[in-house]
Formats: C-alpha cells, structure tokens, sequence
C-alpha cells in the first residue's frame, strides 16, 4: 500500500488515515497514484464511468497508464473520491550529490549518529482482524458484472463456501434481491449510482430470514441513511465497493463479519 495520508468526510466529520492502492506497471514496478495532500475528498453522488480513472505515471519507466480513481468508503454510509495530483512534467531525477547516495550511508554510521533508525516500523493488523488471513485481492470494477464477481471473492476471502450468482439471474441489481447465493448466504450487489435504498436493504433481510441464511450487502454508491439505521437494527452487514475493487464495512454488523469470519 501507499503511504498513510488523513482524509475528512464532509458529511460525517470524521477523519480516517487512507493508504492508496498498489498497482502494478508493465515493467514490474510498483505504481501509487500520487494523492493531492490538502485537498478536500469529494462525495461521490452521481458516477461517470468514464471520469472514474486518472493517469498515473510509473516511476520506474516513465509510462503513464489509467488506473481506477482511489475512493473512500466512510462508515457513515458516503462514498469518497479521493483528489490525485495531476500528471505534469517528468520529475528530474535527484543528483548522488544532494545526499541520495545509492551506495548508502558510509561505513560505521549508526542510528546513534545520523538519529534516524534503521529498523522498520511494525506495522499492527487491522483491529478487525481477529484471525490473520491472506491479503484480499480485489478486481478492478468496470462493470456490473466485474461488481458482482468482486462481491463473491470477497465473500470466499471470509469463508463463505459454495458462492454462486443464481441461475434464474437476470442480472446485479434486479428485483430478484439476490444476486449471490452460498452455503448459509444470500447477497445483494447494488452496481447502480445511486445509494441503496431502505426497500433493498429490508427486502434482503427478509430474503435472508426465509433462508434462514446470513444477509450480506454490496453497494458501489453508499447506503441512504434510512437504509443504514435500519441495517444497524437488523445486524445486517453493510459494504461499499470503490473501483479497485476492495470492499469496505459501513456498519458495526459488517466489522464483526470481516473479524470473525463466515
């Protein structure tokens, strides 16, 4: 992951540390985008499909390719664009002799001496993370159906079994409810750009209790706050999906999901 910088939800207040997503260039190197410190994040109301990407270039060789603009999901239900720094001329590269000598610091230099330590930092587990387990590895959204897929890996990440979108599917977001089915599981998957309403979320519990299965809820544009508050009284799982496709828990049902597993 990126480096940790803070972002403010305008809606709620809160603060929340962001580190922006990894992505991998053709050359092998790692590329970050580069996000805009200062700059306030935006509640994303309306999606644009073709405005949902930035230009980042790679560091290592200099090619500038498109990747999914970094988003925020806040726990109280708003969804938020992240401002990137535009691409603008290629940087120079520093000088041995402003002191990033690649040979390293000269021999017998210690922490003691150049008060800066050579042992990494620990980096803690999430605190909702009970057990570790391996790193999700999200898909890039482009379409509802890459939203619906994104949905199910997340759910097998948790250790449901079984996954499978129904065969008398239409497809993600019909009147159906459901649009994942597993082992104990029904889940919704709501592609569409407007946030989820309170009829969906209700409809899904409703779907779950006839189950007698675990409800699980998808949303790439947040939860109205009717549907929130009445998914907090349900202990119905609430998630937002940003265009790299690495769900976030909206709601306290959601963490505890994500910290105990299936």
């Amino acid at each position: 992951m990126g480096e940790n910088v803070p972002v403010r939800c305008p809606a709620c207040r809160r603060t929340h540390g962001y580190a922006p997503p990894v992505y991998p260039c053709r050359c092998g190197a790692p590329v970050v985008p580069p996000l805009l410190r200062g700059a306030p994040a935006e509640p994303i109301v309306h999606r644009n499909w073709t405005d949902e990407w930035v230009t980042v270039r790679c560091p290592g060789c200099g090619r500038q390719d498109q990747w999914p603009q970094p988003e925020l999901g806040c726990p109280c239900g708003t969804v938020l664009r992240v401002p990137v720094r535009p691409v603008t001329a290629v940087p120079q590269q520093p000088s041995p002799a402003a002191g990033n000598d690649p040979q390293g610091p000269p021999p017998g230099t210690t922490a003691s001496t150049t008060g800066v330590s050579t042992v990494p930092a620990h980096i803690p587990l999430p605190r909702t993370a009970a057990v570790p387990r391996p790193s999700f590895r999200p898909v890039t959204i482009r379409t509802a159906r890459d939203a619906v897929t994104t949905a199910a890996l997340y759910l097998r990440w948790l250790g449901f079994r079984d996954v499978v979108q129904p065969e008398d599917h239409s497809g993600a977001g019909s009147g159906s409810g459901v649009d994942l089915r597993g082992a104990g599981l029904v889940a919704q998957v709501d592609p569409t750009t407007r946030p989820t309403s309170l009829r969906a979320v209700e409809c899904l519990w409703l779907t779950g209790l006839a189950a007698s299965a675990t409800s699980v809820s998808f949303s790439l544009a947040g939860y109205e706050d009717r549907a929130r508050a009445r998914a907090d009284r349900l202990r119905l799982p609430l998630f937002v999906m940003d265009l790299t496709g690495t769900p976030q828990p909206v709601n306290g049902a959601a963490d505890e999901l994500v910290a105990r597993g299936a």
